[in-house]
């Protein structure tokens, strides 16, 4: 037996806004005169290591190079082609249901008790399991496809298929385009491998994922990988990649994404001021300052929410614990952490805005996250992905790796993601959103999707 990697990469995470003042801030886009750039980019990449058994008929197998159509843009007041891609593309209540639950499982382990600043892509986590569960058999399949909240793998893939398409924009006000590839080696150490067309059929038709015939050991796969990751990121991450002729599969994904915030915020009003940290000690920062007349905001228990519109009816959410209250109790358990993000009581009313200048960047190991959530035999020699491949094969370890910044522009995010297989009512009072202190925030999509959570600690860092 010989140790095997195979690289698979995700999209996004999974999460419900508040309704209520989504649907005032909805109500509310009008007032808002001035728009400016969102640069948003998501990186992902999941390495799977795999342990590689010999096929018992010592089969070979070439494939073809498969090649990507990525669906079609459209402008950002075509509404008609909207509603057509709406119609044609069905995303269930349940998928969306199972991406809340799976953000919220996963964001309240992952998240609880950092102690510094972090960032988590749980949409992203999620597709990278949902690659990996179209290839899985047998009780590996159905702990994924558990974990995932949905049935069976075909729907679960074709659910995929239609939220990317829906989810896929490229237009004057904004850009969202997930890509995915798939790299193949069909030899490791004279031992031929067979990969599945039933698998990279699907990874084509449901994950957008093109496919390359490369010899993983040779140095200038590893280039070539990087390079895609690049040009697919248009520029923003170069990740530095490591090959060995043991490899046999990398399957890639990345994430580019920008938007226009609703209102920009004015540089001239943004001033040095002190952000007080968790152990009593304070920082000065930039502080972007901004009030709205006439806005959502909701309150629960322990917590102040509210949110900052982009043009593509995505949002920027901020939530702001009590004083005394530490951002990891609002995220100790996927209860408290829905009730953060979609909980408390809805208001329309006057809200000053008062958010540090951020950017940092997180490093996460995810494997013991996800045998905490009953994924366990995907992570064992008896771990069934037949569905890939014949050969034996099992998932190592999963990391991901993000970046996050904010300015009076807008925001920017990005993330490295690692398996290793070896309003129309009256105010109704004021939101103070004075994030000074360590707060919780999120970035979702226009379908409520979490592609973003995480906590700033310290903004200065």
């Amino acid at each position: 037996m010989k140790g095997k990697k195979i690289f698979a990469a995700g999209k996004y995470g999974g999460s419900k806004l508040m309704e209520v003042t989504k649907a005032i801030l909805k109500k509310k886009v009008n007032v808002w005169q001035k728009w400016t750039a969102v640069a948003v980019c998501i990186v992902l990449i999941l390495g799977v290591g795999l342990l590689v058994l010999r096929d018992r008929n010592g089969n070979s197998h070439s494939k073809p190079i498969l090649k990507v159509v990525y669906p079609k843009a459209y402008a950002f007041d075509d509404h008609d082609s909207w509603r057509e891609i709406m119609e044609q593309n069905p995303v269930d209540e349940s998928l969306i249901t199972a991406l809340n639950d799976f953000s919220y499982k996963t964001g309240s382990i992952i998240l609880k008790d950092a102690g510094k600043n972090i960032n988590y892509s749980p949409l992203s986590l999620y597709y990278a399991l949902s690659l990996a569960a179209s290839g899985a058999k047998n009780e590996t399949e159905a702990q994924l496809l558990d974990l995932l909240g949905i049935s069976d793998v075909r729907t679960l893939s074709e659910q995929c298929g239609n939220l990317y398409r829906t989810l896929y924009r490229d237009n004057e006000v904004g850009k969202l385009k997930i890509a995915n590839s798939i790299w193949m080696d069909n030899d490791m150490n004279g031992i031929p491998i067979v990969f599945k067309d039933d698998f990279l059929k699907q990874a084509v038709e449901y994950f957008y994922a093109s496919s390359h015939s490369v010899d993983f050991a040779n140095p200038e796969t590893a280039k070539a990988m990087a390079d895609w990751v690049s040009t697919n990121t248009n520029g923003t991450l170069s990740p530095a990649f490591e090959t060995d002729p043991g490899q046999i599969l990398s399957i890639l994904n990345t994430v580019y994404f920008h938007d226009q915030w609703i209102n920009r915020f004015n540089k001239s009003k943004t001033a040095e001021d002190v952000f007080y940290l968790s152990d009593g000690s304070d920082v000065k920062c930039d502080f972007m300052n901004q009030t709205f007349s006439s806005a959502g905001f909701a309150r629960g228990e322990g917590f102040i929410r509210a949110g900052l519109g982009l043009k593509n009816a995505g949002q920027m959410v901020f939530i702001l614990p009590d004083e005394g209250i530490s951002p990891y109790e609002l995220l100790s358990s996927p209860e408290r952490m829905r009730e953060a993000f979609e909980g408390g009581e809805g208001f329309l009313g006057e809200v000053v805005w008062k958010i540090p200048k951020f950017s940092f960047s997180s490093k996460l190991e995810m494997t013991d996250t996800l045998k905490s959530l009953g994924v366990s035999s995907a992570f064992t020699m008896d771990a069934d992905f037949s569905g890939i491949t014949d050969q034996k094969a099992f998932i190592t370890d999963v990391r991901q790796e993000t970046h996050i910044a904010i300015d009076e522009n807008g925001v920017e995010a990005s993330s490295f993601t690692q398996i290793d297989y070896t309003g129309a009512a009256l105010p109704e009072g004021r939101a103070d959103m004075i994030l000074n202190r360590p707060f919780i925030y999120g970035i979702t999509a226009d379908n409520g999707s979490l592609l973003f959570v995480g906590v700033c600690e310290n903004p200065a860092e």
